[in-house]
């Protein structure tokens, strides 16, 4: 009893965070994740997936797994401010349509931003702010930098081409669609970073596979590495070996497909069957125009 109630006391003052903090932040009835359900649906379930997916492997390598499936909660609360602005959100018309490459990525990158003031404004866990800055590392905002690359190419070729325009041909500077950072500092920070990638890109993925979806792992984490976001967090080669495994596994649960049952196909067999028959009784409106007038004589 005496420990339960300094407990927050004794946190506070070694910028620690206990197990029972851990569970008491796991649930899902926190208003921020609340929040979520309702503006954000598709984040607040990408966020979830992330968490299944950041938890397994964190068990698998020996890291607090309690830290990982809370962090993953929170990781992209900062999407509540522009939610129609990612994808997974969106439901009708597209609002990067109308902005330029440059301010669409400055808007994605905002909600690196936006989550930390989020956090700490809600006095979430010092290691839940970090997961938030650290997540995406000072990783590229590949889609919108290409994008800007094309566009730039084409002006290039128009004036080259003796079509000059009015808009001046803009060097595409990588910094403008780049994170901020740091790269992940701990091993919980790393894990979750690859879980977030690796949940994103899944999403793409037609008719997945274990062949499909392992090749898919193991090229998202290979990026990384390449890229530097793990130079910093401690984790092995041997512990990235097993997280890919886990991810492998864990992802061919998750996007398992379903098979269609034989009344099933015997129900959508006979509704087609419908349609045709329908279709061949509706009379031209020709020939009802045309049987109106003999009637009328």
């Amino acid at each position: 009893m005496a420990v339960s109630a300094v407990l927050p006391i004794l946190e506070g003052v070694f910028l620690l965070t206990t197990e029972i903090s851990w569970l008491e932040m796991s649930d899902l009835n926190h208003k921020l994740l609340k929040r979520m359900q309702l503006e954000a649906p598709g984040t607040f379930h990408h966020s979830l997936m992330v968490a299944q997916l950041a938890e397994a492997a964190a068990d698998a390598v020996g890291a607090n797994s309690s830290m990982c499936r809370v962090c993953a909660y929170f990781h992209d609360i900062g999407k509540l401010k522009k939610p129609q602005y990612f994808v997974e959100n969106q439901v009708e018309g597209n609002p990067h349509d109308d902005l330029t490459p440059t301010m669409s990525a400055l808007v994605i990158i905002a909600h690196v931003k936006d989550g930390v003031d989020m956090a700490i404004k809600e006095k979430l866990a010092p290691e839940i702010i970090d997961v938030i800055q650290e997540h995406h590392g000072d990783s590229l905002v590949y889609y919108f930098y290409r994008k800007a690359q094309e566009q730039a190419s084409e002006q290039q070729n128009k004036n080259k081409e003796g079509h000059p325009s009015d808009e001046d041909v803009v060097e595409v500077d990588r910094k403008n669609f780049s994170y901020p950072g740091p790269v992940p500092q701990t091993r919980e920070s790393a894990i979750i970073s690859l879980a977030d990638a690796v949940e994103s890109a899944s999403r793409s993925l037609e008719k997945p596979n274990p062949t499909k979806i392992r090749t898919l792992v193991d090229e998202i984490v290979l990026s990384r590495i390449k890229d530097g976001q793990l130079d910093d967090c401690g984790l092995t080669l041997n512990d990235v070996k097993v997280i890919r495994e886990v991810f492998s596994k864990t992802l061919r649960s998750m996007l398992h497909t379903r098979i269609a049952y034989p009344e099933e196909k015997k129900k959508a067999k006979k509704s087609a069957q419908k349609s045709k028959d329908e279709a061949k009784n509706v009379v031209p409106v020709e020939e009802l125009e045309r049987q109106r007038k003999a009637g009328g004589k």
